[in-house]
């Protein structure tokens, strides 16, 4: 099932799954892993880039750089502005699966954080197993619809709760909704 198509305002894949330690690398520095979280919304520029993280806009161009490089962001759109080309960034994908990253010359290896080593102490050994599954977002909706996901996400806990048991293996299920003070994109002119 394909995630709401309307957002972010440009095509790209659903998901796609890293398995080299550039992009994991790119992924892992936080001013990075906020631009990828704000160009889930839509496509932006630098400049509002920068604007939403208040950060200049030299030093963006430059983390910006590093995520297209990786193959995180492209070009989606440019618009001419005084001789200009003004250049609007977005995701390669709307979510990115680390694989088994393969690093045979690196010691000590790289670590990357865990997104539910906070949440749930548990996970570090699926983790440390490569058998977790995670996902961390962020969306700027109002409480009414923060509510309603709620109550979806509830359902769901509920559904998981009631699987028929088998296997040999338990597995554990965290869910987590609340305000943040994550940075947003400026309103387009457009509306």
């Amino acid at each position: 099932m394909s995630i709401e198509s309307a957002i972010p305002d440009y095509d790209l894949a659903d998901d796609a799954v890293v398995t080299t330690p550039a992009p994991l690398r790119a992924m892992a520095d936080p001013l990075r892993a906020t631009i990828l979280d704000l160009l889930l919304e839509r496509a932006a520029t630098v400049g509002e880039l920068a604007a939403a993280v208040d950060r200049p806009k030299s030093t963006v161009a430059h983390h910006v750089k590093v995520l297209v490089d990786a193959g995180l962001l492209r070009v989606v759109r440019t618009r001419r502005v005084r001789a200009i080309d003004e250049r609007y960034y977005g995701r390669t994908a709307r979510l990115f699966r680390v694989g088994v990253i393969s690093q045979p010359d690196v010691t000590p290896p790289t670590m990357f954080t865990n997104d539910l080593a906070v949440a749930a102490a548990e996970a570090n050994a699926a983790y440390e197993g490569d058998d977790l599954r995670t996902a961390f977002r962020h969306a700027r909706i109002p409480p009414e619809r923060a509510d309603e996901f709620w109550e979806k996400v509830v359902a769901l806990v509920h559904e998981f709760a009631r699987l028929p048991r088998s296997g040999d293996t338990v597995y554990g299920f965290v869910a987590g909704l609340f305000p943040t003070d994550h940075p947003t994109l400026p309103e387009t002119a457009g509306g």
